[in-house]
């Protein structure tokens, strides 16, 4: 997440079934919450650089193979539930649980569910890059979230965010406070933590359109 002046206007691909190019992250090195340090980089704003936007994708590819696995075993669900492991991210928990149930509350056709392992992971640390979701390029994804982004912004806004793209929905920053996606482009005093109506529908309907194409990517 990075200032709309700096990011790239590439969408993420949102067509579950598409290939979707991986891409391996640099590592962050997290630290205690007592070291956070604001750096222009991590508090000017939500950020995506171009490799942050190929990681988002590969990252969303790999949520969709691990629901395909389980779809596969339980051809019958309705919806698809997506494990998350918060345990690497005990400063967020709170907000890690906030953003699930937004989610949860928000969508109908796939479900955020905490379990050990998961689908993918919460991870914390100080990065001039900000937060940010990303794969670790071996089919799994996690979601790193910066002590110092998070006290510049609304953190429960950042950790859902982020989490909108697990569930694959691109950045839209030029958007307004009211658009979940728009992250920090309206700026820090944006407070709003829930996606609009326009964002829950294009989560239900990516899972609800992509359960027969998922079966395909089981194999």
């Amino acid at each position: 997440m990075r200032s709309p002046k700096t990011a790239l206007s590439a969408a993420l691909g949102l067509g579950l079934a598409a290939a979707l190019t991986a891409a391996v992250p640099a590592s962050a090195t997290p630290s205690s919450p007592a070291s956070h340090r604001s750096t222009p980089a991590s508090v000017a704003a939500y950020n995506g650089s171009a490799e942050q936007k190929a990681d988002t994708k590969a990252f969303f590819d790999a949520v969709v193979k691990s629901a395909a696995k389980k779809l596969k075993a339980n051809p019958h669900l309705q919806s698809v539930t997506v494990t998350y492991d918060a345990s690497a991210a005990p400063t967020f928990a709170s907000q890690i649980s906030q953003a699930a149930q937004i989610w949860n509350s928000a969508v109908s056709n796939v479900k955020l569910q905490s379990g050990s392992g998961g689908d993918f992971q919460y991870r914390e640390g100080n990065d001039p890059r900000g937060s940010y979701a990303s794969t670790d390029g071996h089919g799994s994804g996690y979601v790193f979230l910066d002590y110092a982004q998070n006290q510049q912004y609304n953190s429960t806004r950042v950790v859902t965010h982020e989490t909108g793209h697990v569930l694959g929905l691109p950045d839209h920053y030029e958007g307004p406070c009211s658009e979940l996606m728009s992250g920090g482009g309206p700026g820090p005093s944006c407070q709003n933590t829930q996606p609009d109506a326009n964002e829950r529908a294009q989560v239900d309907q990516l899972w609800a359109n992509g359960l027969a194409g998922l079966l395909p990517k089981a194999s």
